[in-house]
């Protein structure tokens, strides 16, 4: 059930996208816009009037704030944003949290109240410019994503570098870095419930036809893109940290890598083929090379304590493989950022602008101090293994909200109908 409604890239101008979105710490693949719906023409018929009312002003708000705020969103906005982000993004989350234990009444007991509204979203990454179906768990899978974006959003305020009081090199504080943690784990949540509890739901038929934007891969690659930023932030803390070991430093790289190629699994069959989708691509393959140069490096560190020829060989050999990625690393930043939108790099601070220092010196220190002992095609044999850690940073635990007490008022007056018809009838 559900009938599914696609329109085709060339229909119209609905899906506005920016030419360059500015600084990016955190990519987010735009946000999808939800356009309005008459409520009173699919649900007059089998709800209370004040109950339609209600579900009409909390979407009808949602269509005006993301309306207007969706071209400009994704943009760098330092000025407007406030300690924790920007107020429009919490503004527009917080309408999002109101609208859906009143939408989820829709859903409740396997009502056939989900089938009568068709609810259509403007794509972003798909390259049909909208999606309409008659299922309000789709509208709930929307909703999800459109929170976990925002989120996101939020995240890159908060990691884009702002210049110190004392003068200094721009830097993001501590207190932002520990709130991004907390934001990417709530992201990652929402992602996590979508895939897990909210995809289900939907007719496999449908399923197949959801946007790429809604695809389980992307949805999956999202979350796992929250998490491997989010362990990004730990590693630049525990390399901030004295107390902070070698080996902690090593677990954490070697996790984020896990992460971000879990990520590109998921995306990389996917047909991402316009702008915003396959900056995403991009975005997820620079990270998951950048990650992996912090991985050898640290990996090499640790070999290069070992006493024995071969330790010492495998460290040389793990410490050229991290210049190397990191080179790559390089190249691949600039491939995602002349691709469009176009975006740039903020000042380079945490994790890669110490690595950016101390890859290429300690390589070079130890290929010369080592080149006596080890000919140059053994220090370029093959990389060593990486140590395979589990995944430590879990998403938040998520459960849909139950549905609104409204629609207990609405079911005791259906009844209370019915009875009166039935009256009238004697």
């Amino acid at each position: 059930m559900g009938c599914l409604v696609s329109t085709p890239k060339d229909s119209g101008g609905n899906r506005r996208r920016p030419g360059n979105i500015g600084e990016v710490s955190v990519y987010v693949p735009g946000l999808r816009i939800p356009k309005s719906v008459d409520f009173f023409q699919s649900l007059g018929g089998h709800l209370s009037k004040t109950l339609v009312e209600r579900l009409t002003a909390l979407r009808t708000r949602i269509v005006v704030m993301a309306g207007q705020e969706a071209p400009t969103i994704t943009r760098t906005r330092r000025k407007t944003a406030t300690q924790h982000g920007g107020s429009t993004l919490a503004d527009l989350h917080q309408a999002l949290e109101d609208y859906l234990p009143v939408l989820l009444g829709l859903v409740t007991d396997g009502s056939q109240l989900q089938y009568k509204v068709q609810f259509i979203w403007v794509n972003q990454e798909d390259d049909a410019e909208e999606t309409a179906m008659f299922n309000a768990w789709y509208e709930v899978l929307s909703v999800l994503h459109l929170m976990a974006m925002l989120l996101l959003s939020q995240a890159n305020l908060l990691l884009l570098p702002r210049t110190s009081a004392d003068g200094y090199q721009p830097k993001v504080s501590e207190e932002s870095r520990r709130a991004s943690i907390d934001i990417f784990l709530k992201a990652a949540g929402y992602l996590d419930c979508a895939v897990r509890h909210v995809l289900p739901q939907l007719p496999s038929e449908l399923r197949r036809n959801l946007p790429v934007d809604l695809a389980e891969g992307v949805l999956r690659a999202l979350c796992l893109q929250a998490l491997g930023q989010g362990v990004d932030i730990q590693l630049g803390m525990a390399i901030d940290s004295t107390k902070a070991t070698l080996a902690v430093k090593r677990r954490l790289a070697c996790e984020m890598v896990k992460y971000w190629q879990q990520a590109q699994d998921n995306i990389m069959n996917l047909p991402l083929s316009n702008g915003w989708g396959e900056k995403h691509r991009l975005f997820i393959k620079w990270k998951y090379i950048e990650a992996k140069a912090a991985a050898y490096y640290y990996h090499g560190l640790i070999l290069d304590e070992g006493n024995t020829e071969k330790s010492h060989g495998m460290a040389v050999a793990a410490l050229q493989a991290a210049d190397e990625y990191f080179k790559e690393s390089k190249r691949a930043c600039e491939v995602f950022n002349a691709a469009h939108p176009l975006s740039r790099n903020p000042p380079v601070w945490g994790t890669m602008k110490y690595l950016s220092e101390k890859i290429p010196k300690d390589t070079s220190s130890k290929v010369r101090i080592n080149r006596d002992l080890y000919s140059y095609e053994k220090i370029m044999e093959t990389a060593p293994t990486l140590p395979d850690f589990a995944l430590a940073l879990k998403p938040d635990e998520y459960q849909l909200p139950p549905a609104d007490p409204s629609w207990n008022e609405n079911v005791q007056l259906s009844h209370i109908g019915i009875n009166q018809v039935n009256h009238d009838k004697r």
